[in-house]
């Protein structure tokens, strides 16, 4: 067999290679019900043995349910990410990271915040609600509310709501076609804007 012919194998680090194989996964969920992903199937597009899917992430249903917070929780280095400088250019910056992340798992971000669901369950629905909790206390990070705020949780409340429009926003872009993306970043900052410096003042004034 001539070297042409041959295939041609990289050897990846741990992390590299675990982060191939999450990636697959996602495209996979994304694509198809739970039930109709195998094991096999992820790991024949992650190019790996079947074996090492156990070894990084264990049952197939584990691998699932990492897939499924990643995709819809805001981490925390993501507020690190952001510039210096006005509230103006922290929410725009901040928006521009969001779109980026759903683009580059939209698959699996479109079937998670489908009317429909993605085969929900009582610990998915957990997660899902905990990564809107999560992800609502990330943006109160990046706009300066004090974490000791005793208003703390009606504001994560204020976020998890417009959370909702972020979502429905995103599906007129990647589902309908509706919204470009230029459009939904403008939506998505202007609202946020809102939010921040007229409806937080005004419901802090109103709990006093």
């Amino acid at each position: 067999m001539s070297t042409e012919s041959a295939p041609k194998w990289r050897r990846l680090e741990p992390d590299e290679r675990r982060e191939q194989i999450f990636t697959c996964a996602a495209d996979l969920f994304g694509e198809r019900p739970y039930a109709d992903v195998s094991t096999s199937d992820i790991a024949s597009r992650a190019g790996v043995a079947r074996g090492l899917i156990n070894h990084y992430f264990g049952t197939k249903r584990e691998l699932y349910l990492a897939v499924v917070r990643r995709a819809m929780t805001v981490p925390h280095f993501a507020v690190e990410l952001l510039p210096e400088g006005s509230l103006d250019r922290r929410v725009d910056a901040a928006v521009e990271w969001f779109l980026d992340m759903i683009t580059k798992q939209e698959k699996m971000w479109l079937a998670a915040t489908a009317p429909e669901g993605i085969g929900r369950d009582t610990e998915v629905e957990r997660i899902l609600s905990d990564a809107d909790r999560e992800s609502a206390d990330r943006v109160l990070e990046a706009v300066g509310v004090d974490p000791d705020d005793d208003r703390r949780d009606e504001l994560n409340a204020l976020v998890r709501a417009y959370g909702g429009m972020v979502k429905a926003a995103g599906r007129e872009w990647l589902v309908r076609g509706a919204l470009n993306r230029d459009e939904v970043h403008l939506l998505l900052s202007r609202s946020l804007l809102t939010l921040i410096g007229d409806v937080f003042p005004a419901v802090q004034r109103a709990q006093r």
